[in-house]
């Protein structure tokens, strides 16, 4: 089997131990407040300027001045750069708070976008441009010599493609639910195709920021097929010219591409924002990774990139709340809440990293521990105003990840669909078996999602494509993805249900979650999910209970050796398989009961395996696959969950 990333890291017992500290409610929202933090005492104005490329591209760029009187300070200042696809107008969410104390604001359309010149090609030239943009910004006579960053999710990645870069100048960098390490997970995951990217292009991408998008007839036949996404990704595979995104060569091209390219090779590692492929290259700079329990990016990729960068670099922090992509100002996700203590300023959390990096402000950040997360759970489940279910939680600090006192138990897999830490004793038992029917796939429900969102502007009442975040495991009807139905996924035929008994006492599990299944199937190739679920007795507030999922993942089977080098299966041959969960920090409280579901598809979070030996991206046929799961003394199935022993 492959050996995987951050549970090797976990295996491998990287970092020294520590015990967790008392930290304060919503982790530095008071610092604006402090007296050694920047006060705004400066106006702003806005000015305007090109940056050219070392290959003549000219990229559209606004400099956010600290002003009096409507005329910019003649001093020299730190500055705060983003580099955006999503237009120059995203700056109003950080420049006004910002530049009043002191700081110049520098926010670029990158390449291809909005009024930036030349061709969208996601990050490819962003290293070099943003190396070409920080050599520029410091050589201005407004700059004190030292650039951090912000931005999150896309312009989250152009932050570590610009670390990668090593350019002059970067001091300091917050990434918040960056875009990294995308052949692993993101784009790929575990070889299937993540297609938040067709929901991308279509309604976020494509009509808004594509210089195709300008002509008003363009814009409006995008906008009308963005509103009939679910039809595209129902009848996957896209083939080129053959849908209205032939308009958009360049979306349409990428779209194709990233759809058809799966094995994990040097179009994945060196696509810009590859992190752990480019550590040496990385800049030793002190960088603040932000991420989110049930993000679609951070969840695995700040963990795992925190983890790799602590070994070798200086400076390294992290932080994971309970948010879903860009929601650190939330104090819910999805179907849950987890208290007013789960939001945070982030603002005041930006000035305080940048105070003293770019300022030499004494604000005693360095002796923070560098891992701070939030542990979900502990809450009494009752149903908040907005209907939502209480889990609770707390913030506490840590001095590593992942956490070096993590008992790594394994949880198996019992004929009876029995979860438990029993090991099966049995010498041979029949296994579980199921039909999956690629026509039928589990439809998602929740989870690390992002680029879900319709296009609104277009179309008011559109429907997302999936829902994000923590979700009751149970189809609603108005749902396009369940197709009419309304029971819980629990009742599918085609999924595999694992529950343990009641909880006898709290358990915390918080780490990397690791899956590993003796499987077998009629198919070539085909695939398996696994989703981790926190199964609520019932209440007054929720009568029928609450199956709240945790995390999830899926692992395509021809990569169960290597993602580099696909393996075809042979009818009856049981090969180990391993499906790497996002990691998570979960309180199951007592009385609760652990569950795992076992499946083959999670639509449309990923794309659906056609079960056939085509070219992924490029088939014409699909099969129906009798998959079994071994749970037996020579084929111990089972999930490792990081548990944390109680204080």
């Amino acid at each position: 089997m492959k050996l995987h990333t951050l549970a090797a890291i976990a295996l491998l017992g990287f970092a020294a131990a520590g015990q967790q500290q008392p930290t304060p409610a919503r982790p530095y929202s008071d610092y604006a407040q402090r007296p050694e933090a920047s006060q705004p005492q400066y106006d702003v104005i806005v000015e305007h300027a090109i940056v050219t490329t070392r290959d003549g591209v000219k990229l559209s760029t606004d400099i956010y001045r600290p002003a009096r009187n409507g005329v910019a300070v003649e001093s020299k200042f730190p500055v705060i750069l983003e580099r955006t696809p999503y237009g120059k107008q995203t700056a109003r969410a950080w420049a006004p708070y910002f530049v009043p104390r002191g700081y110049v604001g520098v926010i670029q359309d990158i390449r291809g976008r909005y009024e930036s010149e030349g061709h969208w090609l996601p990050m490819r030239d962003d290293p070099n441009d943003g190396y070409d943009t920080a050599k520029w910004i410091g050589e201005q006579p407004w700059c004190n010599g030292k650039i951090g960053t912000v931005g999150t999710s896309y312009p989250g990645g152009t932050q570590h493609a610009l670390a990668i870069a090593n350019p002059p100048y970067l001091a300091a960098m917050v990434p918040t639910d960056a875009m990294s390490d995308v052949g692993r997970f993101g784009i790929r995951h575990d070889g299937a195709f993540e297609l938040r990217w067709v929901n991308w292009i279509f309604n976020i991408g494509g009509p808004a920021g594509s210089h195709e998008s300008q002509d008003p007839a363009t814009k409006a036949a995008i906008d009308e097929a963005g509103k009939h996404v679910s039809d595209y990704v129902k009848g996957l595979p896209l083939r080129p010219g053959l849908t209205p995104l032939k308009l958009l060569p360049d979306y349409e091209s990428w779209l194709i591409e990233a759809e058809r390219h799966s094995n994990y090779d040097d179009y994945w590692k060196n696509f810009g924002t590859s992190v752990i492929d480019h550590v040496a290259e990385y800049k030793d700079i002190p960088v603040y990774h932000v991420g989110g329990w049930y993000d679609s990016w951070d969840a695995m990729t700040s963990n795992l990139n925190y983890a790799t960068l602590a070994r070798t670099k200086h400076n390294q922090r992290l932080i994971m709340g309970p948010w879903t992509h860009g929601g650190q100002t939330r104090s819910n996700a999805g179907d849950a809440d987890f208290g007013a203590d789960a939001a945070i300023d982030f603002n005041a959390f930006r000035l305080r990293w940048f105070d003293h990096w770019l300022k030499n402000i004494d604000n005693r950040i360095e002796a923070d521990a560098p891992v701070r997360i939030f542990v979900m759970g502990g809450g009494d489940a009752h149903k908040t105003p907005e209907g939502r279910l209480f889990v609770g939680g707390r913030w506490r600090d840590e001095h590593e990840w992942p956490l070096a006192r993590t008992r790594y138990t394994p949880w198996y897999l019992h004929p009876d669909g029995v979860l438990s830490p029993e090991k099966p004793s049995a010498a041979s038992e029949l296994p579980s078996v199921y039909v999956f029917d690629p026509r039928n796939p589990v439809p998602t429900l929740g989870g690390g999602i992002s680029s879900e969102n319709c296009n609104r502007a277009a179309d008011p009442k559109c429907v997302d494509l999936m829902p994000r975040g923590a979700v009751d495991q149970r189809c609603r009807p108005d749902y396009w993805a369940c197709n009419g139905d309304s029971r819980p996924l629990s009742a599918r035929n085609d999924i595999l249900v694992f529950q343990s008994a009641p909880l006898e006492q709290d358990m915390e599990v918080t780490g990397p979650l690791v899956v590993k299944l003796w499987i077998s199937s009629t198919a070539p190739d085909t695939d398996f999910t696994a989703k981790l679920i926190d199964v609520y007795p019932p209440n007054r507030d929720f009568p029928a209970g609450i199956d709240l999922n945790v995390n999830d993942g899926i692992t395509r089977a021809r990569y169960r050796n290597s993602l580099a080098r696909p393996e075809l299966m042979e009818r009856g041959g049981i090969y180990p398989v391993t499906v790497e969960l996002y990691p998570t920090s979960l309180v199951f409280k007592k009385g609760h009961r652990i569950r795992l579901d076992i499946s083959s598809s999670n639509f449309p979070r990923f794309d659906v395996n056609p079960n056939t030996n085509e070219l992924l991206g490029q088939n014409r046929r699909w099969a129906i696959a009798e998959n079994a799961v071994y749970h037996d003394a020579q084929h111990p199935s089972h999930i490792i969950l990081p548990v944390i022993p109680a204080q």
